[in-house]
C-alpha cells in the first residue's frame, strides 16, 4: 500500500487542507514554524470548497518533521490534512494525488457541494481530493465528481457503501475512476477489472461542444441522443457509457448499422451526455453523439420513431462534425 507520505528530498513545501475558514496564515506560520523556519504562507480560497494551504519551508527536513507532527492535528476545531505539495505544469503547487485511489461519482444532484461531498464520504476514511466536473463557460455542475482516497481499502467501502444511496435530491452511482498514465494509457486504482471504470482527470475532445449550443439544437421535451461509430455497439457498452449522466429511460441497438439510441429521463442528462461523450474515444473508436428524432412532433399512435431519422436530412442537421 502506498503511503501517502512518500517523498521527495529536496521537497520543502506542504499542503495543508480541510481549514476551518477563520484559519489565517498568522496562525499557520506560528504552528508550522515551531518546527523551523517557514519562508512562506499562503491560503487559497475557492468557491465551494474548503480553504487550503500551502506553506515553504526553508530546509526540507524541518518541513519533514511538520508533516509526520502536525497532520490530522486539531486546528480551530477541524483534523488538518498534511501533505507534501507537488509543482503541476502551471507552476502551481498542489497535494500530489496521483498514487492515490480514485473513485467516479455520478448523477449528483445540482445543489451539492464540495463541503457536502466531504461530510457525505469522509465518514470512509482521509479524503485528499474533491473534484466537480463542471461546464467551463458556464460553471454549471455536470451531475458528477472525482473522489481520491490515501487508502485504497477506504475507497473500496466508498464505492460498496454510498453506491445506489439518496444524496442530497438524487440517488448517487459510484465505482472505480481511472486516471491518466504518463504514456496516457489509463491506469486503474485497483486490480478489480469487472466494474466500469470513468477516466479520472480527463476530459474528452467533447468539452468544445457548447452545452447551450446543443440545447438549442432541438426541442424542450427531446431526451433521445444518437451514439454512432462505436464499433461493435451492445446494450452494456452503451449503458455503461451514457449511465454516469443520469437515468436512461430506454435503449435500442442498431447492431447490424454500429449505432444506438439512448432516451434519458431529462433533456438535461441527455444534453450533458452530447457535451461530454462527442469525440471521445470509446474502445478505440472516436465516437459520435448527437440529438435522436424529436418525438415530441410525432403523430402516430406512441410509435418509437428511433433510426427513422437516419435517412432525414434534419436529422443529420443535428449531428456534429467530429471534434479533434
Amino acid at each position: 500500500m502506498h503511503s501517502p507520505f512518500e517523498e521527495n528530498v529536496n521537497s520543502r513545501t506542504l499542503y495543508v487542507g480541510n481549514l476551518d475558514p477563520s484559519v489565517s496564515e498568522e496562525l499557520l506560520m506560528a504552528l508550522f514554524s515551531q518546527m523551523g523556519p517557514c519562508r512562506n504562507c499562503k491560503i487559497i480560497h475557492e468557491p465551494s470548497s474548503d480553504p487550503y494551504a500551502f506553506i515553504e519551508f526553508a530546509e526540507h527536513q524541518p518541513a519533514a518533521n511538520a508533516l509526520l507532527a502536525m497532520n490530522k492535528r486539531l486546528v480551530m476545531g477541524r483534523e488538518i490534512k498534511v501533505n507534501w505539495a507537488t509543482t503541476s505544469a502551471s507552476g502551481i503547487n498542489k497535494v500530489d494525488t496521483s498514487k492515490h485511489f480514485h473513485i467516479f461519482v455520478g448523477d449528483l444532484a445540482p445543489e451539492l457541494d464540495q463541503n457536502a461531498l466531504r461530510e457525505a464520504f469522509s465518514p470512509f476514511g482521509e479524503i485528499s481530493e474533491i473534484k466537480i466536473a463542471k461546464f467551463t463557460d458556464t460553471q454549471k455542475p455536470k451531475g458528477y465528481c472525482f473522489i481520491s482516497f490515501t487508502n485504497q481499502s477506504d475507497a473500496e467501502t466508498a464505492i460498496t457503501s454510498m453506491n445506489g444511496q439518496w444524496l442530497g435530491t438524487r440517488k448517487i452511482r459510484t465505482n472505480w475512476a481511472t486516471r491518466k498514465g504518463p504514456n496516457n494509457e489509463p491506469i486503474t486504482s485497483t486490480r478489480n477489472r469487472d466494474s466500469h471504470n470513468i477516466q479520472y482527470g480527463q476530459e474528452s475532445s467533447s468539452s468544445k461542444l457548447d452545452f447551450n449550443e446543443v440545447w438549442n439544437r432541438t426541442s424542450d421535451k427531446n431526451t433521445t441522443v444518437y451514439f454512432g461509430n462505436c464499433g461493435d455497439v451492445s446494450e452494456d457498452l452503451v449503458r455503461s457509457c451514457f449511465e454516469p449522466y443520469g437515468k436512461i429511460i430506454e435503449i435500442r441497438i442498431f447492431k447490424e448499422k454500429g449505432y444506438a439510441f439512448v432516451r434519458f429521463a431529462t433533456k438535461e442528462n441527455a444534453c450533458q451526455s452530447i457535451c461530454h461523450l462527442h469525440g471521445s474515444d470509446v474502445h478505440g473508436y472516436t465516437v459520435k453523439c448527437g440529438w435522436g428524432r424529436d418525438e415530441s412532433n410525432n403523430t402516430g399512435n406512441n410509435v418509437s420513431n428511433y433510426g427513422s431519422g437516419m435517412n432525414n436530412q434534419n436529422y443529420k442537421n443535428n449531428q456534429y462534425d467530429s471534434v479533434s
